[in-house]
């Protein structure tokens, strides 16, 4: 059974925590104290910081909302989608008889480890060709990521500009392991470099579009990700993340930054 990430503990000056306040607090769906402190959860699945966070705190309230409408939102999108998506999954089939989805560990919110769901856009032995692109990787910080990746098939190019390989996400978010906003998920390999101020992505349940998929996507570096990502977790609310999908529409329909 594969392990939750261990995120390192270690904290830095901003970080308070009294371990036997800390046993007597309540908890809400949010992982917020009451009392506005972001607490180490479940060491029994993983170790994360604690941090001096009350800005970070959100009502119940809007949990059981934004929840309502990522149920909602995903139901009606699979639905509605549902002649784009069979076309989808026919295509990727035929074209080398292989999976249809690529289905890959990703670390959500506090630091728990969840199969996300794509159509697959590379050859069938992509993960195991990785270690050969090490070395040509053009990502800043922990992601990798080359400009013209030989292990994309012809339609995986397609499916990628058009984003059509994330749509499968739309069952993550019906499931609960993602949510339509939200920082998107990292890999456990990016997981295990982030540094302090990276964590506060681990905060929230990643998401399928957020700031910086309406800002650029691929063409921002790693710490203008992270920074777009905390302004997201600090300012979140219903409205900002109906402004975000509405403005993620646009961006998907000018392949805004994919590749």
């Amino acid at each position: 059974m594969d392990k939750d990430i261990d995120i390192d503990s270690s904290v830095e000056s901003s970080v308070m925590y009294n371990s036997e306040n800390m046993k007597k607090d309540l908890f809400n769906e949010t992982g917020i104290s009451k009392k506005g402190v972001v607490p180490t959860f479940d060491t029994s699945t993983i170790d994360m910081p604690v941090i001096e966070s009350h800005m970070y705190a959100k009502k119940p309230v809007y949990t059981f909302f934004k929840r309502f409408f990522d149920i909602f939102l995903s139901l009606l999108a699979i639905v509605g989608l549902s002649p784009l998506l069979l076309v989808t999954t026919m295509v990727v089939k035929f074209q080398d008889w292989g999976p249809v989805f690529f289905i890959q560990k990703r670390v959500g919110r506090n630091g728990k480890k969840f199969n996300m769901f794509k159509f697959r856009s590379m050859c069938i032995d992509a993960e195991e060709k990785i270690g050969e692109l090490l070395d040509k990787n053009e990502a800043s910080g922990p992601m990798f990521k080359i400009k013209d990746d030989p292990r994309i098939t012809p339609f995986g190019k397609f499916i990628r500009k058009t984003s059509i390989d994330e749509l499968p996400q739309l069952f993550n978010i019906l499931f609960g392991d993602m949510s339509i906003v939200g920082p998107r998920p990292a890999l456990p390999r990016e997981a295990t470099q982030y540094e302090q101020s990276h964590k506060l992505r681990l905060l929230v349940k990643p998401g399928l579009t957020c700031y910086w998929q309406v800002s650029g996507r691929s063409k921002l570096g790693f710490e203008k990700q992270v920074e777009l990502d905390k302004k997201y977790i600090e300012k979140r609310c219903l409205m900002l993340d109906f402004v975000l999908i509405l403005k993620t529409i646009p961006a998907v329909i000018k392949h805004d930054g994919a590749e």
